[in-house]
């Protein structure tokens, strides 16, 4: 299998161990490369694709009721990156997903995932395990968006996910906190007075 896929069955050797499985695997993705500010989905159409993001950043956004963005979700190098309603329901977006940086990544079809899902048990759990893992992150978030201030959300955000913070645009991580660009640069002044 070329070189080139060497992301993509590094990204199921965990849960693949045979070499002829993972070429399998890998042939049935491909390459897709997404310049900075444009959109891998558009709210409104269909995902079509699930993509493998091998470098660059990305976040989903939805619009609220007055037409603003906010910020769902954002992805690094290395994570899935889809819509997972849209993708597995075949609905229109209610989101779309935008490069916040030039990405490149490797994308595959739902009848192809659907083909890999049926005849690969081992596929069949790499992708459930996934799925468990985004839907847990889920649960997690809206938990903390009830139950934890907004300098508390901030400060697991920079425990946890430290590459948001030199990837994203404040604005967006506002939004994501769910709080204004002012609360947001408020917090970051009180955190930086509390380590010196």
């Amino acid at each position: 299998m070329d070189n080139e896929k060497a992301f993509v069955k590094r990204f199921f050797q965990a849960g693949v161990a045979q070499p002829e499985k993972l070429d399998m695997i890998a042939s049935h993705f491909h390459e897709k490369r997404i310049d900075k500010h444009d959109h891998l989905l558009l709210e409104g159409k269909t995902s079509q694709e699930y993509m493998l993001l091998e470098s660059g950043f990305m976040r989903a956004y939805s619009l609220d009721t007055a037409g603003n963005e906010v910020t769902t979700a954002f992805y690094d190098a290395g994570q899935p990156v889809f819509d997972v309603a849209s993708f597995f329901m075949h609905t229109p977006s209610k989101e779309s997903i935008q490069a916040l940086s030039p990405c490149k990544g490797w994308v595959i079809t739902f009848n192809d995932l659907n083909t890999l899902f049926h005849s690969l048990p081992e596929f069949r759990e790499v992708g459930r395990g996934i799925l468990v893992k985004g839907f847990v992150a889920l649960k997690l978030r809206m938990q903390s968006m009830i139950t934890e201030t907004a300098e508390a959300r901030y400060a697991m955000l920079l425990q946890s996910n430290p590459e948001i913070l030199m990837q994203a645009p404040l604005k967006h991580i506002a939004s994501y906190l769910g709080i204004t660009d002012t609360s947001l640069s408020r917090i970051r002044r009180e955190l930086s007075k509390q380590h010196k």
